[in-house]
């Protein structure tokens, strides 16, 4: 569940960031009220949906930053199950433990592909990501003192490392507050449906209807993609 926030300095200035789901459920269910409150629309749908499952469940550990961008890049365009049976081999290779990137590129990328059922892309994607770290061109560590969109920046500079999956990062592993991924289709359909439209919104269109639930549009995100029971794993 998003949780909520507190402001925190950083060398890059001021941002919202997460407090821990371990100080309790208060911080969450005033968000649901406030997001109920400024969106009627909203309000309907989250009462509708109940409670939201745990958004850690199943993920790589919260300073596993690795992990979870090797496991976004495996699940790409894949099916949820698709993509649990590949990362489950993937794990599998390496005695049940994402590997590291040394371990990557020891593999004779071709031998990896065939032995897990990646695809050559994501095979030069995996590596990507793993030459990046082990250059210190993705420096890992420094990523929860970033704010969102300098996260994205350094995340996009990675081969096979979209928007969407800075997004995604941003909102399921740093579990920063007030993400908003206007291009997952997901979320334009949820938004179509909710809101009555005609068409899928453009991303214009999303920003204005999600103005109203600042800063609290990571949560927003989760109970649309409840609404059409396909929420990112």
């Amino acid at each position: 569940m998003s949780p909520p926030t507190r402001r925190t300095a950083t060398s890059s200035g001021q941002r919202v960031e997460p407090v821990s789901e371990r100080s309790g459920n208060d911080g969450h269910e005033r968000a649901i009220r406030l997001l109920s409150d400024s969106d009627p629309i909203l309000a309907e749908l989250i009462a509708a949906c109940g409670p939201l499952a745990d958004s850690r469940e199943g993920r790589p550990a919260r300073d596993d930053h690795y992990g979870a961008l090797l496991r976004a890049i495996v699940g790409q365009q894949l099916s949820v199950s698709a993509a649990r049976s590949i990362y489950r081999r993937l794990l599998d290779r390496y005695e049940g433990r994402p590997p590291t990137p040394e371990q990557v590129l020891g593999e004779e990328p071709e031998e990896l592909r065939t032995a897990v059922g990646l695809s050559r892309a994501k095979v030069a994607y995996l590596r990507s990501l793993a030459e990046h770290v082990l250059s210190g061109e993705l420096k890992l560590s420094l990523l929860d003192d970033l704010g969102d969109e300098q996260v994205i920046a350094e995340l996009v500079a990675v081969k096979g490392l979209g928007e969407w999956t800075a997004h995604m990062f941003l909102m399921f592993q740093l579990e920063r507050p007030d993400v908003l991924p206007v291009g997952d289709l997901g979320i334009r359909r949820a938004i179509e449906r909710a809101y009555s439209l005609e068409e899928l919104p453009d991303p214009a269109t999303i920003e204005r209807l999600a103005g109203r639930w600042r800063p609290h549009r990571t949560l927003a995100c989760r109970y649309l993609w409840r609404s059409l029971q396909n929420e990112p794993s």
